[in-house]
């Protein structure tokens, strides 16, 4: 009895520790919606009776690009996400079940990458683009990104759960390479690649730094940038229109998590990231 009741304890305290945690988590984002659609004057005080408006969202989408600037973010996580998929895919193959010298020592070099932070290459990655005349480009934004050491680890350890009388199989029914990584490799890591595309354009969309840095002019700033512009002194501190554009531009990611968060859940599960 002693034990059950125990145990009950520690289950609903776990159970108010993760409610109070996500609780915390909802506050900012809670906020935001409470100002982007309620006048200024409301902004720093909760009242029941405020007035409702979306004159907020209306305001923050005709005061900057934002269309241009969602155009520009979709264009460069897919071309992440796809060239990385092709990359990490081919390259964690041949990690996985090729035999060639220095394959170990390979895979150790690629692991290194997993220790250094992108900020550290932002001066010379910086120098490289302007000699090959790229800056200011969505190309320039996702060079850096285009080869991903997680992802091929993360695949290459996939592809080596994967039978390898799958792939003997495959190999007798006259099977190439790219044959056996196509129809038996690939679709049985469906999950694995569901949860590294989620963390790769979840990254890439609110990823900062190097885009603000490489880039100069409306044609090419993702919406972290353009919202950052924004959302400066010079525009004024109207804290409901940047609330209001906060929203917009997050929203697509919201949207995405509430619709897919089964899936997102189940994927990282299957795929073995704590």
């Amino acid at each position: 009895m002693m034990v059950a009741a125990r145990s009950r304890l520690g289950f609903g305290l776990e159970t108010l520790g993760a409610w109070m945690l996500g609780v915390l988590w909802l506050l900012p984002l809670l906020y935001a919606a409470w100002t982007s659609i309620h006048p200024a004057a409301f902004a720093t005080h909760f009242d029941l009776t405020a007035p409702l408006t979306l004159q907020n969202f209306e305001a923050a989408w005709q005061a900057a690009p934002f269309a241009r600037y969602l155009l520009n973010t979709v264009l460069l996580v897919s071309l992440i996400l796809v060239v990385q998929f092709v990359l990490c895919t081919l390259a964690a193959f041949a990690f996985a079940r090729l035999r060639f010298a220095g394959r170990d020592l390979l895979f150790a070099i690629v692991l290194l990458q997993l220790m250094v932070t992108p900020d550290v290459l932002l001066v010379e990655n910086y120098r490289t683009l302007v000699q090959l005349h790229l800056v200011d480009t969505i190309l320039a934004i996702a060079l850096p990104y285009l080869g991903s050491a997680f992802g091929i680890f993360l695949l290459r350890q996939t592809f080596l759960t994967i039978p390898q009388p799958l792939d003997d199989a495959a190999r007798l029914e006259g099977c190439g390479l790219l044959a056996r990584l196509w129809r038996v490799y690939v679709p049985l890591a469906r999950p694995t690649y569901i949860a590294y595309g989620l963390v790769s354009v979840s990254y890439h969309w609110n990823n900062f730094l190097w885009p603000l840095i490489i880039t100069n002019s409306v044609g090419t700033r993702p919406l972290t940038v353009g919202l950052a512009v924004f959302a400066t002194t010079d525009q004024g501190i109207d804290w409901s229109i940047i609330t209001a554009a906060t929203l917009m531009t997050s929203a697509p990611l919201l949207v995405a998590f509430l619709l897919f968060q089964r899936q997102f859940v189940a994927s990282f599960m299957r795929a073995g990231i704590r």
